[in-house]
């Protein structure tokens, strides 16, 4: 990776908890930009700043707690209230639903990197709101009182707002009143290569409703004769190994480092991923960049990743279990291989090089 530094820079981050999308971001920028991290914490285990040679300090405010509610209460306040030591910065890039609200504290040029606006606000109120205990509800309504207004006035304070997808920025224009500036995540296509074919096809989306793995395991206990592999964890563990009990072709592999990941990809027939509106979508392109095509669904930020017939097949939005089933079918491995170029080709527009490249030309110290 081409490392072009840039001056006395910082980037903040919400927290570092799993290898998530937005983690990986922040790691690769702070990484390709010589720049310091500072985040509300981090779990021991998370892979971190991996192959950073500039040596990047570290700023973290100690914040973990297992209480989730709690938890973002402490973030919000601890960006808002103490982070006055982010004036040493020329420039800041912010990552996350809650470091935006220390810009008041900041005196340098200050960059959004926008995932998505907080949906547990927006667009998916009611359906975080069903997630939780009746008795936290309040709670959620007292915390979503507090933020609301600071995030939106946080977002306004910003020198320029970039975000991950035509998708995430039709988000930003509704809810926000804000023009943002589209330039897609990265995906490590150095890394992620065509290892063959095995006889299975892979799903790599968390296990939580939102990415409806249950649709994809309900349509592969109806064809025993295909595998599933299932690599990834979260709170739907649990019910989706009982929902699959007793079903030969379907193995639940937990979650894998960066390297077995790979392999489970660089191997597989094709992959399955079909969130709800989802903000853009890593998996996708991961997964192109192995020369793997994707079944997934025609909606949120899987419209700008996947060509339809090209890359992969993507299914209509109220999609059940027999579109899937018919899909796998369609989706033989002879096909997975005939598409395996334009796969690759496709996945070459979200390199490292490239999303770095454009995020230089977003800041002005660069």
């Amino acid at each position: 990776m081409a490392n072009n530094s840039v001056a006395n820079s910082l980037v903040l981050h919400d927290y570092f908890a799993t290898a998530e999308g937005g983690g990986r971001l922040s790691t690769l920028l702070a990484t390709g930009l010589d720049a310091d991290v500072g985040y509300g914490f981090r779990r021991p285990e998370h892979p971190f700043v991996q192959g950073a040679k500039h040596n990047p300090k570290e700023h973290d405010y100690g914040l973990y707690l297992p209480v989730p509610l709690l938890q973002q209460w402490r973030l919000a306040r601890a960006f808002e209230y103490q982070s006055t030591w982010l004036q040493g910065y020329e420039q800041i890039i912010y990552s996350g639903f809650y470091t935006p609200l220390a810009v008041n504290q900041a005196q340098g040029y200050n960059l959004l990197y926008c995932h998505t606006p907080p949906r547990f606000i927006y667009d998916q109120y009611d359906f975080y709101r069903q997630q939780i205990p009746a008795v936290l509800r309040p709670v959620l309504q007292a915390f979503v009182n507090y933020l609301k207004p600071r995030y939106e006035a946080a977002v306004a304070q910003m020198d320029a707002v970039v975000c991950n997808s035509e998708n995430v920025q039709a988000r930003i224009r509704q809810h926000l009143g804000i023009e943002a500036t589209v330039v897609y995540p990265p995906c490590d296509t150095e890394h992620l290569r065509f290892q063959g074919q095995g006889d299975y096809y892979l799903s790599t989306a968390r296990l939580d409703p939102l990415k409806r793995v249950d649709k994809i395991i309900a349509a592969f206990l109806q064809m025993p004769e295909k595998k599933l592999v299932v690599a990834s964890g979260g709170s739907e563990l649990p019910k989706l190994k009982q929902m699959a009990a007793g079903a030969n072709n379907i193995h639940f592999s937990g979650w894998l480092s960066d390297r077995e990941l790979q392999e489970h990809i660089g191997k597989a027939i094709a992959t399955l991923y079909l969130p709800s509106d989802e903000d853009f979508g890593m998996s996708p392109v991961e997964s192109m960049a192995a020369g793997k095509p994707v079944i997934g669904v025609a909606e949120g930020g899987l419209l700008e990743s996947i060509i339809d017939g090209q890359t992969g097949l993507l299914l209509k939005p109220d999609f059940g279990v027999e579109e899937i089933i018919t899909a796998v079918n369609s989706l033989t491995p002879k096909q997975a291989l005939d598409w395996r170029a334009a796969c690759e080709q496709r996945a070459s527009r979200f390199s490292i090089q490239r999303f770095l490249a454009q995020m230089q030309q977003q800041l002005p110290n660069s």
